[in-house]
């Protein structure tokens, strides 16, 4: 098996900001659809999590300098959340994201770096 990064990518705050009761609900059903679907297929999530507001976000940049807080980038796409998943077939996963992607957020998957894929 392969593992994968599936990483939601958009406004992390829309949520919570511009989204009711009803309009979460519903995309958290499709979330849960998207899981299901995922494990109906024979792909398996090994795991992930939903992130918090981008505002809680604590950046310390390369070279160790002051710790910012708030997000990278003065941007409407930031990382709202992740599965890691384990898959044989990389086209049917990405099908399978296509359920998150209708909900209106961009969802970028990536393989992730096995011991075995590092230059010795």
């Amino acid at each position: 098996m392969t593992e994968y990064v599936v990483l939601i990518v958009g406004d992390a705050d829309r949520w919570w900001t511009t989204m009711d009761a009803e309009q979460r609900a519903a995309g958290y059903a499709e979330y849960t659809r998207f899981g299901e679907e995922l494990g109906r297929r024979g792909h398996t999530i090994t795991g992930g999590a939903e992130l918090h507001a981008t505002s809680e976000a604590r950046r310390v940049p390369a070279g160790g300098g002051a710790v910012t807080e708030g997000p990278f980038a003065e941007t409407t796409e930031q990382v709202g959340g992740f599965y890691q998943v384990e898959s044989e077939d990389l086209e049917d996963l990405l099908d399978c994201c296509r359920i998150i992607a209708a909900v209106g957020d961009t969802v970028e998957v990536r393989r992730t770096v096995q011991p075995e894929d590092r230059e010795s």
